[in-house]
């Protein structure tokens, strides 16, 4: 069968399922589970190889990391060592023992077949976890970011869990692999390499390609970057995703960091979806069948014991008991790791292939439970509202009040006005040679297309209160003005225009404001000509409102018609203000005789 041929009921039923799971409110990993297993082998049969397109899909898993990683630079990440190292370590080795308790004295496996099972099956689902709190918007929440800690952790754990199972293999040709402590050095290089790499290759490298000007080219670049870093961890037998994540913490602060996050966010989103239909594909129908008791009722009291045993952590961690119920739902499945450290108990002799498969099921069981407890425990777990009406636990975002598009000699003077009173302001350019200037005087302008949604929310555009247009000629159209105004309702959107035309080819558009870039300048260069000629200063603002009356009416006019030729009689000129002034003053009077 062609790749075509399988991708095609495999995408359509995961497209079917998955609206339907969303529209009961219950997600989109239960939808893609549920359709890998309808048209996997166990069922309709309409596509085979799930380990095949698992191991593809995984890179899903991986350009997930990159994102997560660019949304954290190495100060926040070191803000929150002490939830990496105290709660991921404490909920790593408290799930682990509990579990492996489980397997040993409920399911009668001899130990170190309990410690093997029981350790992989002590992580969580990454893949899983995090599109949930991106999607509840508490990713960057202090909720969010504890359970992403937690997550971190799990993935550093791979190194360990890796080294405990080959210590305990009965397979001789184990004997040969890497000791632990040269697997732990392999992580400290390969971590101190992708730095140095992200520090003096990458920065160069899309300053290189942002000159060029070509999205693709940097489309292209972000996806080397992700599968670059992969491959190098993987090649050391270490966890790819924590490669990607490393890659994409030391890009956070680079300016190119939001055209990256919109580049690569659609690749993530296609491969982390094939990824769970993969996972539903290998769910074990078979196995459950035979035995539907002990698989169902493990998946159960798996869940149990993690979510019991991560509250109670919360709870050590002075987390409200909401909050740590919440963690402790959240983090209770089983993850995608268990089916590679399962893989791996099973060539050392320690697991039976029948036993891989059962726990497969188990984990994939467990995976759909989330879902549901999330859905049935919402009320529970919501956070009462403060006294001021706000929530406990307020969102901490890094997003800014406005957002200036073009950072050229226009958008400087705005930016900079708005940064005198204390506005906070995102800088979005699309010129590297600006990106580096500004960098010279202290200001972080972002590399990219400002005119694409997409970017524009990964600024922070959401949040904003002001949403900029400073570019340079007629590159903002009434349908982009549209889009963001629909898009950002809470923003007010103003725009740079190149002239007169621009304002009336603009006419429809939601603005708040229109401002042609030298008419300002202008009036202030006659100002300064008139004094030079020795015209006094009452007869200079006299003459600056005259002509500012007069080009308000004769744009109106224009713009009505739609027309830059209409009002061709309404022009500035010695007689029109000499008949403005007499009009003003005959006004004058007759509201002194009134």
């Amino acid at each position: 069968m062609s790749l075509v041929s399988e991708f095609a009921p495999l995408f359509g039923a995961g497209l079917v399922s998955v609206l339907a799971f969303r529209r009961m409110g219950l997600g989109a990993t239960l939808g893609f589970l549920v359709a890998g297993a309808v048209v996997g082998p166990q069922v309709l049969g309409l596509v085979g190889d799930a380990e095949d397109k698992l191991t593809f899909a995984e890179l899903g898993i991986t350009l997930l990391l990159f994102l997560v990683g660019l949304e954290l630079s190495p100060s926040r990440l070191w803000q929150l060592k002490r939830d990496i190292f105290g709660v991921g370590l404490l909920q790593v080795v408290l799930c682990g023992i509990a579990v492996t308790g489980l397997a040993g004295l409920g399911a009668g496996f001899s130990w170190p077949a309990a410690l093997a099972l029981g350790l992989p099956l002590a992580l969580s689902s990454t893949a899983q976890v995090l599109p949930m709190l991106q999607s509840a918007g508490r990713l960057r929440t202090p909720f969010g970011e504890r359970a992403f800690s937690v997550l971190l952790f799990q993935d550093l754990s791979i190194v360990p869990l890796i080294t405990i199972i080959a210590a305990l293999s009965r397979n001789p040709a184990d004997a040969a692999g890497p000791p632990g402590w040269q697997l732990g050095l392999y992580t400290v290089l390969a971590v101190a390499g992708l730095i140095l790499a992200g520090r003096f290759i990458l920065g160069p490298l899309f300053r290189l390609i942002g000159n060029l000007g070509e999205r693709e080219m940097f489309v292209f670049a972000g996806l080397f970057t992700v599968i670059a870093a992969a491959a190098i961890m993987e090649a050391l037998g270490l966890s790819t995703a924590l490669g990607a994540f490393v890659a994409g913490v030391m890009l956070a602060d680079s300016p190119y960091r939001h055209e990256l996050e919109a580049d690569v966010e659609p690749f993530r989103s296609i491969l982390l979806g094939l990824f769970f239909l993969a996972v539903g594909m290998m769910l074990d129908l078979s196995a459950v069948a035979a035995r539907p008791g002990f698989v169902i009722g493990m998946a159960l009291a798996l869940v149990a014991v993690k979510a019991g045993v991560i509250f109670a952590i919360g709870l050590a961690f002075k987390m409200s008991w909401r909050q740590a119920l919440a963690m402790g739902l959240l983090l209770s499945q089983g993850g995608e790791f268990g089916f590679v450290l399962f893989a791996q108990a099973q060539n050392a002799y320690l697991i039976a292939p029948e036993a891989a498969s059962v726990f497969g099921a188990i984990v994939t069981l467990s995976m759909a439970t989330t879902p549901f407890l999330m859905m049935f425990t919402k009320r529970f777990r919501s956070e009462p509202a403060a006294g001021d009406g706000q929530s406990l636990e307020p969102p901490r975002h890094d997003g800014a009040s406005a957002i200036v598009v073009g950072y050229g000699r226009f958008g400087q003077t705005v930016a900079q006005m708005l940064i005198a009173q204390g506005l906070s302001v995102t800088l979005i350019d699309r010129d590297p040679e600006i990106i580096e200037t500004g960098g010279k005087f202290g200001m972080k302008v972002y590399y990219g297309d400002g005119t694409r949604l997409d970017l524009l929310r990964l600024a922070g555009a959401e949040d904003a209160e002001l949403i900029l247009f400073c570019l340079d000629g007629d590159q903002v159209s009434t349908d982009l003005l549209e889009l963001v105004a629909h898009g950002y309702p809470d923003a007010t959107v103003m725009t740079r225009v190149f002239d007169r035309r621009a304002i009336i080819a603009l006419k429809d558009a939601p603005v708040a404001g229109l401002f042609r870039e030298v008419y300002e300048s202008a009036i202030q260069m006659a100002r300064q000509a008139l004094r030079a000629v020795g015209v006094d200063d009452g007869e200079v603002d006299r003459s600056e409102d005259d002509y500012r009356r007069m080009d308000a009416k004769r744009l109106g006019i224009q713009v009505e018609a739609g027309d830059i030729y209409a009002a061709r009689d309404v022009v500035f000129s010695q007689a029109r203000q000499r008949k403005l002034r007499e009009k003003a003053i005959a006004a004058q009077a007759g509201e002194q005789q009134g």
